[in-house]
């Protein structure tokens, strides 16, 4: 069984055929896939993905790339979502120092803010951290929450060992299997199996295979033979493992979704 942490079954590039993504991921044995908002209004076509699909499940949060359309009143809403149907983690949320023209401090914000509501109801996060890992970590010191993902990790091995040492997971996906990716590669054949879990996010991060194409979930069998053969292990128990890591941190997953509506 796989477990997908971070896939955007809800996005545009899956209209015209999400139910074929769904069961191609199904076939190629993804039990489950975590499905994180980006924006808060973005909640919606994520809840109506995790009714249609079985094993998908929803994260509520805004992601620091659209703080253009995030309005401070949303984060009451949000905090609303959350009592109406409490998600497997709040995210997808963190900073992105990579795009230009976003505004630090307004990401800061937004993020912060969430980091209490992830407090405030005892849940993981899903953290968005392009080239702002420090200044994630510092959030998280600041904010006590429960752990999480640090969603395509690419940090350091310091900058591992102290997401680690917070209680949260490092996600690896499509990214580490391009052989130019040696810094990535290395953290992913030497960092304990056990702080890692797998993802796809999807359409985006394609893996080498896929090239400049979309990327979909069932990709993850194919990463998860990627990460297998790097570490000597056969992909079954790379896919064993990852996901009781993912279930770990996560404890959402093993819970039954609401019908409630959101």
């Amino acid at each position: 069984m796989l477990i997908d942490t971070h896939c955007h079954l809800d996005a545009g590039e899956f209209e015209t055929d999400r139910d074929a993504v769904y069961d191609r991921a199904v076939a190629a044995g993804v039990a489950a896939q975590v499905v994180p908002a980006v924006t808060e209004p973005g909640c919606d076509a994520v809840a109506a993905c995790c009714r249609r699909y079985p094993g998908c499940l929803p994260a509520w949060g805004m992601h620091p790339m659209y703080i253009d359309v995030h309005h401070e009143r949303q984060l009451a809403a949000l905090r609303q979502r959350v009592e109406a149907w409490r998600p497997v983690a709040i995210g997808e949320i963190g900073l992105d120092l990579f795009v230009e023209g976003l505004d630090f401090a307004t990401q800061d914000f937004f993020y912060a803010e969430q980091l209490k509501i992830a407090r405030d109801y005892d849940l993981p996060v899903l953290l968005h951290c392009r080239r702002a890992n420090d200044p994630i970590l510092k959030q998280l010191r600041r904010y006590k929450v429960r752990g999480g993902i640090a969603h395509a990790f690419s940090g350091s091995r310091q900058q591992a060992d102290e997401f680690i040492r917070l209680g949260f997971k490092l996600g690896f996906g499509g990214a580490f299997t391009w052989e130019r990716a040696t810094r990535l590669r290395t953290l992913a054949a030497e960092l304990p199996l056990s702080v890692i879990v797998l993802e796809t996010d999807s359409p985006d991060i394609p893996p080498a295979w896929v090239g400049k194409g979309r990327n979909e979930p069932a990709e993850l069998a194919g990463i998860a033979a990627a990460l297998a053969h790097l570490r000597g292990l056969s992909p079954e128990e790379v896919a064993a493992r990852t996901s009781e890591n993912a279930r770990a941190v996560l404890p959402g997953l093993v819970s039954p979704a609401p019908t409630v509506a959101v």
